[in-house]
């Protein structure tokens, strides 16, 4: 019988717990498993063909899922550097997390190098995580005894989590983007390869030696929409005049609730950033809207 989809999944390993879990409400995952290779050929051989030899191995592993609680580990995994133990396996049970040992299974430590998160009105919240790979890959390890499922989570709607803008480096933002429709916040890490000579094998292993962050958002122009709520909203106008300045403005991402789901509940991220482009489209029949990118300016903070 073929192996559907929902049957591979990718698991991580929880210290806290020191138990395997799944990556939950997962859609999708990709693993990418690579032979680097150099041109082996010489004078020495006849014809023209080439002789490619494996120099190197590397692998990745991609996944998206609906599950944007925790956030915030992984955004403090980022920021910190932290590797991540993963395993990918064939899974069993109504809930298609139990890992089988599969003959396939593979077992590696990662680093969690690139996260998409992204909060769109309307739509069901989505992360998108891309691990690469450090160090070489164990096969056919069986961890039924250190594995433990974990409960259905919920979905996030888009419109419940939004950006909230300062006009300056210095007070807390207090200001929501004024009708906006889209926010994601997108952070990297640059990674390095560590091996040398006295490394052996040929997989290769990395560390991380930066992070940057953006985060994108998309607004109508004017909405003409009835305000009640007494939260004040960062406009066009706004966000011009912060763009001319050219200088830093806190942010927070956070949830929100009450009247225009305006309301700033608990902090999701927070941090500062500079506005690096601002892009208005007015096309005919259509509503008039900008897109707007702030570039983070030094670390964020989780959850405040």
């Amino acid at each position: 019988m073929r192996l559907q989809g929902q049957n591979f999944r990718i698991l991580t390993y929880d210290t806290t717990v020191e138990k395997y879990k799944v990556i939950g409400m997962a859609t999708s995952c990709t693993v990418t498993l690579t032979n680097n290779t150099e041109e082996a050929s010489t004078k020495d051989d006849t014809g023209m063909s080439s002789k490619p030899e494996v120099v190197s191995q590397g692998w990745s592993v991609q996944v998206d899922s609906l599950n944007v609680a925790d956030v915030g580990a992984m955004l403090t995994a980022m920021k910190n550097g932290t590797k991540f133990e993963l395993v990918w396996d064939k899974t069993t049970t109504t809930s298609n997390q139990a890992p089988t040992t599969a003959s396939y299974q593979r077992k590696g430590f990662a680093y969690l190098s690139d996260a998409n998160f992204t909060f769109n009105d309307r739509e069901n919240s989505v992360k998108s995580l891309q691990f690469q790979g450090t160090g070489q890959l164990y096969g056919t390890t069986d961890i039924s005894d250190d594995f433990t499922a974990i409960s259905a989570g919920s979905l996030t709607k888009g419109q419940f989590v939004r950006l909230f803008l300062g006009s300056d480096n210095t007070t807390t933002p207090s200001a929501v983007i004024a009708a906006a429709k889209q926010l994601q916040l997108h952070v990297s890490i640059s990674l390095e390869s560590s091996t040398t000579k006295d490394t052996t094998g040929n997989w290769v292993a990395q560390e991380p030696v930066s992070l940057s962050y953006d985060i994108t958002t998309n607004a109508l122009v004017e909405s003409g929409e009835t305000i009640t709520s007494s939260v004040d909203g960062q406009g066009l106008a706004e966000l011009e005049t912060i763009k001319e300045a050219g200088t830093p403005v806190k942010w927070q991402i956070a949830n929100v609730s009450g009247a225009n789901n305006r309301t700033k509940g608990s902090v999701i991220v927070s941090g500062s950033a500079q506005l690096t482009q601002l892009e208005i489209q007015a096309q005919n029949r259509t509503a008039a809207q900008y897109n707007a990118t702030l570039q983070g300016y030094g670390d964020y903070t989780v959850g405040a």
